[in-house]
């Protein structure tokens, strides 16, 4: 018997044993297999595989409706919409999973060559997987286009228009001479459905899908303490001075925490099915493309426009699923050169933003409609993220990581810290190593080179190292 099915056998036994004495799971009944250690208490679960990311926690199957809910929230998270299911008139993405590919991050088009630089986007291969958003350069939308570039329609409907990217390369060295390579993007949009916009009255910034691992348990998390890392986080050796985001949604102004600049205080399920599918829902019950050429051509499509696309209850169940979701535990961790990367973590600083132990709330999660996931409470957690806005510099290699794209209190330069646990499974899951906002870092280590404002002295204090201490580091962030 592999350590996996003995895991999966000694929990049932433990759960059911747990179920008759008080109807909840201790953590401490848990046997973790050697080599693992625990990401995120219960939501743990102990997979390499491709679907380790889209495995639910075993805490679902303790409510028999919430396994129900959960496999409806799954299939819907999943279903490709078509005209019937509300797909469009245009749309980024024909389901969440065509986006988020087994909940993590659909390998993004704009690495793929073929497009109108003869280097990538989505002109030449159509689906793009990457969201676009579009302002004037005084922060106003556009009125025909509004704060997302849709690049994709149904069939006999014009999309808003095309992206395409160019991309720069520029060579360096480690101090011990080892060469490194970034790269950085030129977006350009080409086929506006209107009158093209001046490209110097337009400010593009592009974003590639999130990993939707462990939605559950950051939901879950104890506001008061992230306002306390906020608080804290004054490092003026290391110029770092992490700060909260604050958002008004549904009419209440509240802690920001998902998102790339955690400027949402949920996991956007209505604002998704929205703007991402064209799927009306009681929260945004207009098309997204409302009062543009689109509709009109739509409805010659045969799309009407009298009823919303997916009830409450429903956008629940996927809100249900994502929450559910299990989180991959730690894995050889006893291996001497994770241990030394560990170590190489620390001696970078980088626990300063990308802090290691956080806690959730004793009552856990709500969901949209009010339904507690009390599961998710008072658990200890690893996400590897203060869910604080840094800022990440402007200028390197005379470009940087400012977007200029304010949300929230986030100014452009300023990134929620990334949380990391998981991330060693990307490759495994969706078969890239393509990370920050907008897939510029092909690897771990680009992801660290590109490191500026805040995390500048991170960046230095790794490049300093010797090139073993940096590969341990890099082995590090695979284990998690």
């Amino acid at each position: 018997m592999n350590h996996t099915v003995k895991y999966l056998a000694l929990f049932s036994l433990a759960f059911s044993l747990a179920a008759c004495d008080d109807d909840g799971l201790d953590v401490r009944d848990m046997e973790i297999p050697q080599g693992y250690a625990l990401s995120a208490g219960i939501s743990t679960i102990f997979l390499n595989s491709s679907v380790a990311y889209d495995t639910q926690a075993n805490w679902i199957d303790a409510d028999p409706d919430y396994a129900m809910r959960f496999r409806d929230g799954d299939g819907l998270y999943d279903d490709t919409r078509t005209i019937s299911g509300g797909l469009g008139p245009v749309y980024a993405g024909y389901s969440c999973g065509s986006c988020h590919r087994n909940a993590g991050r659909t390998k993004p088009e704009l690495w793929n060559g073929g497009g109108s630089f003869g280097e990538g986007g989505s002109g030449s291969y159509g689906f793009s997987s990457m969201l676009v958003y579009i302002s004037r350069k005084n922060g106003a939308f556009f009125q025909n286009y509004g704060r997302v570039l849709h690049d994709q329609a149904i069939y006999g409907v014009k999309p808003e228009g095309k992206l395409n990217v160019k991309w720069h390369y520029e060579k360096g060295a480690f101090p011990d001479g080892e060469p490194y390579e970034l790269c950085y993007p030129e977006y350009s949009i080409s086929e506006w459905y209107a009158d093209s916009i001046a490209p110097e009255d337009l400010f593009c910034t592009v974003r590639i899908p999130l990993r939707h691992v462990g939605m559950g348990p950051m939901m879950a998390i104890d506001r008061h303490e992230i306002e306390q890392l906020a608080a804290k986080s004054n490092y003026p050796e290391y110029g770092i001075s992490g700060r909260a985001n604050y958002i008004t949604e549904k009419g209440k102004l509240q802690l920001g925490l998902s998102g790339n600049k955690a400027q949402h205080a949920d996991l956007t399920v209505e604002l998704g099915f929205s703007s991402d599918l064209g799927v009306t829902n009681s929260r945004y019950p207009e098309e997204i493309c409302e009062g543009q050429l689109q509709m009109q051509d739509g409805s010659m499509m045969g799309l009407t426009y009298d009823q919303l696309d997916i009830s409450a209850e429903e956008m629940e169940d996927v809100d249900l699923y994502m929450q559910g979701l299990g989180v991959p535990a730690r894995r050889d961790v006893d291996d001497p050169t994770v241990k030394r990367g560990e170590e190489m973590f620390y001696q970078a600083k980088c626990h300063l933003c990308h802090t290691v132990t956080l806690h959730t709330q004793p009552r856990g999660s709500t969901l949209l409609l009010g339904t507690q996931l009390t599961w998710l409470g008072s658990q200890t957690i690893h996400p590897y993220s203060d869910f604080l806005l840094h800022d990440m510099g402007s200028e390197i290699m005379g470009v940087g990581l400012n977007d200029n794209y304010v949300s929230g209190l986030a100014r452009g330069n300023e990134w929620r810290t990334t949380p990391l646990w998981g991330i060693g499974l990307q490759e495994k899951v969706n078969g890239h190593t393509y990370f920050l906002h907008d897939g510029r870092a092909r690897n771990f280590t680009e992801a660290i080179l590109w490191h500026g404002g805040e995390g500048e002295a991170s960046k230095n204090l790794f490049k300093q190292m010797k090139k073993e201490d940096r590969a341990a580091l890099i082995r590090f962030l695979q284990s998690l």
